[in-house]
């Protein structure tokens, strides 16, 4: 890759992992339009570990009051809020790793396309819409239960899917279980870490089992652009959602959807 290669999908990577608009897909997307060579494994374990690295220093005050909470109380009969907001996270975690650990070898080589990116990039868009337009958003952060929990987990595990946003689906979850924007944006920022964890890992074991020569100086400048982007992407977009919605990114995913439709159609 070329250096405008290495920084360009790095800033992808940053901004899309945590916005409503597909990060698989938009690293995808260059090699399948634009003709770029693909960026490898390699390189798409640097940029997740980029993005990881930004969300969890974003919410390490969080992080660490949540682990604090679980571990005194998550094993107790008297759960405490953030207790409860933990056992929260790992379980809706849980269909995402069980879908994921099932689907990825026939996603792999059945849905990694650019026609797949557009259907869902478009339909899953127009859910986003729908959601946003008709949810309540009355509850908040604190108030989400095993219900909400277990929806949204399983919206996530949706996500294997190219094209149909990690961050997109579980907010359209979210809202549509009567969570506010920034509520639902938080919840989904939080669930992302175990998720972009565990498959950063699994990333890491299929690239040591299938060793090749790469460039260290590309893999730490693609982590470093992509942690900026995202940590940058994550503080904005948590401090407009209230004011700005969700209309801005679902207008972007049509016209995405539809351009990618006439490029593959036409």
């Amino acid at each position: 890759m070329t250096w405008f290669e290495i920084i360009i999908l790095a800033i992808i990577q940053g901004l899309t992992e945590f916005l409503p608009i597909s990060s698989s897909a938009h690293l995808i997307l260059p090699a399948e339009v634009l003709g770029w060579q693909n960026q490898g494994l390699a390189f798409d374990v640097a940029v997740h570990v980029g993005s990881l690295l930004a969300v969890m220093i974003y919410f390490r005050k969080d992080i660490y009051r949540l682990a604090v909470a679980w571990f005194s109380h998550g094993l107790s009969k008297d759960q405490t809020t953030d207790s409860r907001l933990a056992w929260w996270i790992i379980i809706g975690t849980i269909p995402g790793v069980i879908f994921g650990y099932l689907m990825k070898d026939w996603i792999a080589l059945n849905a990694r396309t650019a026609l797949v990116i557009a259907i869902t990039t478009i339909v899953f868009g127009l859910l986003l819409w729908y959601a946003d337009f008709k949810a309540k958003q009355v509850k908040t952060i604190e108030k989400i239960g095993l219900k909400e929990t277990l929806f949204i987990g399983c919206a996530q595990a949706i996500a294997v899917i190219p094209g149909t946003s990690r961050s997109g689906i579980t907010m359209t979850a979210g809202l549509m279980m009567g969570l506010d924007r920034e509520s639902t944006a938080r919840f989904s920022f939080l669930l992302s870490i175990p998720i972009i964890l565990g498959a950063g890992l699994l990333s890491v074991l299929d690239f040591l089992e299938n060793v090749a020569k790469v460039s260290w100086q590309e893999l730490l400048y693609g982590a470093a652009f992509s942690f900026v982007a995202a940590y940058l992407c994550i503080f904005l977009f948590l401090s407009w959602i209230s004011k700005i919605g969700m209309l801005p990114f679902v207008i972007y995913r049509l016209v995405l959807g539809l351009v990618l439709l006439y490029i593959v159609l036409g």
